[in-house]
């Protein structure tokens, strides 16, 4: 009986249906768009392209990639494109890249654009007449994922009838007038390209570091000079690493939100709930949900794998159940973050806050941190680091000390500030200057002599920092608890202390759980979370005024007037 109540328990933990794949109409059937070149899309796969399988059939969509081709395609009554782009996030093994072959296919030398209304009132498609086909990735081998399913997908018929010369690393039509072509991660090749459509491989993978980005951008401005247009396919990304699907999710939240426009993103994806356990029954129930109709992925196989001790349970969740979330030396997991969000709120002129600062110089970023007393509303007033674009190589970047200075007098002349609570490394002289200037006005001082200076060096150290680990800790427990708010990533600011939240590691300490950054990604900014840290005990310090006024918890001296 309390197996069955457990898996009743299951059953109410839906996944994340997201996309217009996923609608349904009043009367329980799918929604699908009033005007898609998608049926003759599927008719025409049907009539030239063999079975992925290789049994010699004809190629069939499954109902759930039918219904994805038919939106992919979608019009509107002038006959232009719905979507522009596309993202298709599924778990592994869903078949992604044979389902994006046949749309290469298609868009290759297929009925891929508008031509028109037939007498029906349906529209008509036809070839795009001068197809330059991209599959792009950032290792030869994510090209050929899709690149090895064209020899297996050509009928003899498609062959003949349009003249393709099958190659490698290019298949041309019509006396090279129709290309497909597979490319990696040299941007600069890529530069001018006059593509009309292109998938992006496994874009979990596309970073800084290999070049990823500069790909993407690269390839949007292509597509755009050409009317064109790309599809993304991806399992769930690692939160944190600032791929192209972390940013392609960050855009379409935006969308969803009311954040952002519609700019014609189509996001397909089928997510398990975030309370989903990793135990047996509850997979059982979950799995089979989350394939959808790619049977051929083997539920108790899946369980299997996810129940390997030596597999991180976090990459389980990606790999297999397709969840964002984040690495297991990550302290914080994006769900709990973007629940805390309040889209649209701001501080207020006259507002009662404290401050939390982190300052850097060149490499690491500077954050000036509001919280709001009265709800612990988070708002960044400043975040400052080196752009992505800066690539001076004969200038070393530096943090502009006066814009910083600026930030933090407006704080005071704007809001009630009750306390400043900043990190003293690099800062000294300023510190000093804004403790003359306001040290007399705040509520809760760090000591009575540098009411804002708070030392938080060595709390990442193997022994640690007794008082940055229980500062720390007590973040960690707000947090835990949904009390903080803050204002989502719609603001450029916004996204940046989101980033820096995500970014932060956890360090264990003699003391217990501190925080660090990852050593191996130096462009993964967590200053703005340790300025959080600080604006966090500053306020925990205020709030026990009425307690225990003349000392703080961790040990060290804290003073009010």
């Amino acid at each position: 009986m309390l197996l069955d109540e457990y898996r009743a328990e299951i059953e109410l933990l839906e996944p994340d249906f997201i996309g217009p794949t996923w609608q349904r109409t009043d009367a329980g059937k799918w929604l699908l768009p009033e005007h898609t070149l998608g049926w003759e899309v599927i008719g025409w796969a049907a009539e030239y392209l063999n079975a992925v399988d290789g049994s010699g059939g004809t190629f069939r969509f499954t109902p759930e990639q039918a219904r994805f081709v038919l939106w992919w395609y979608a019009i509107n009554e002038q006959g232009e494109f719905v979507y522009r782009t596309g993202v298709l996030q599924r778990l592994k093994g869903w078949g992604k890249d044979p389902l994006l072959a046949v749309i290469c296919l298609v868009e290759f030398v297929g009925p891929c654009r508008f031509d028109g209304w037939a007498e029906n009132g349906e529209p008509k498609a036809k070839p795009h007449g001068n197809s330059l086909v991209q599959i792009a990735a950032v290792d030869q081998e994510q090209t050929g994922n899709t690149g090895d399913m064209f020899p297996v997908l050509m009928s003899d018929k498609l062959i003949k009838l349009h003249g393709i010369k099958p190659g490698i690393e290019l298949i041309r039509a019509h006396n090279a007038r129709d290309k497909i072509q597979l490319v990696t991660s040299n941007y600069r090749s890529l530069e001018g390209k006059r593509s009309t459509f292109v998938v992006l491989n496994e874009t979990h993978h596309w970073i800084k570091g290999n070049g990823g980005i500069k790909m993407y951008e690269t390839i949007d401005g292509n597509t755009t000079k050409m009317d064109g247009r790309y599809m993304s396919i991806t399992n769930a990304y690692l939160p944190g690493e600032n791929s192209v699907a972390e940013s392609q999710r960050a855009d379409f939240e935006k969308i969803r939100t009311g954040q952002a426009i519609d700019n014609g993103l189509l996001y397909d994806s089928v997510e398990a709930h975030p309370d989903t356990p990793l135990t047996v029954e509850a997979l059982e129930i979950v799995v089979p949900k989350i394939r959808g109709d790619a049977v051929w992925l083997k539920v108790p196989g899946i369980i299997s794998s996810i129940q390997t001790g030596s597999i991180a349970p976090a990459r389980s969740r990606r790999m297999w159940l397709n969840q964002v979330v984040a690495g297991e030396d990550n302290l914080h997991q994006p769900g709990l973050w973007r629940a805390m969000a309040r889209p649209g709120e701001r501080l207020k002129d006259g507002d009662e806050i404290v401050l939390g600062f982190d300052g850097g110089k060149s490499d690491d970023a500077t954050a000036l941190i509001a919280l709001r007393i009265k709800d612990m509303f988070v708002f960044p007033l400043g975040i400052w680091q080196k752009p992505d674009s800066y690539i001076d190589p004969d200038m070393k970047w530096q943090v502009d000390r006066r814009a910083v200075n600026n930030a933090v007098h407006h704080a005071f002349a704007t809001y009630k500030v009750r306390g400043m609570y900043a990190d003293v490394n690099l800062w000294e002289s300023y510190l000093a200057d804004w403790q003359e200037a306001y040290g007399d006005t705040v509520a809760v001082k760090a000591s009575p002599y540098k009411p804002f200076e708070w030392d938080m060096r060595g709390g990442a150290t193997p022994g640690g920092s007794k008082k940055v680990v229980e500062a720390h800790e007590g973040l960690m427990t707000a947090m835990q608890d949904k009390r903080l708010r803050h204002p989502g990533d719609g603001l450029v600011k916004g996204a940046l202390l989101q980033s820096h939240v995500l970014n932060a590691k956890r360090r264990d300490t003699v003391h217990g759980v501190s925080f660090g950054k990852d050593s191996g990604a130096r462009s993964a900014k967590i200053d703005a979370y340790a300025a959080l840290v600080l604006a966090h005990k500053c306020l925990t310090d205020y709030r026990l005024r009425g307690e225990n006024p003349d000392e703080a918890s961790d040990g060290s001296e804290v003073w009010f007037f």
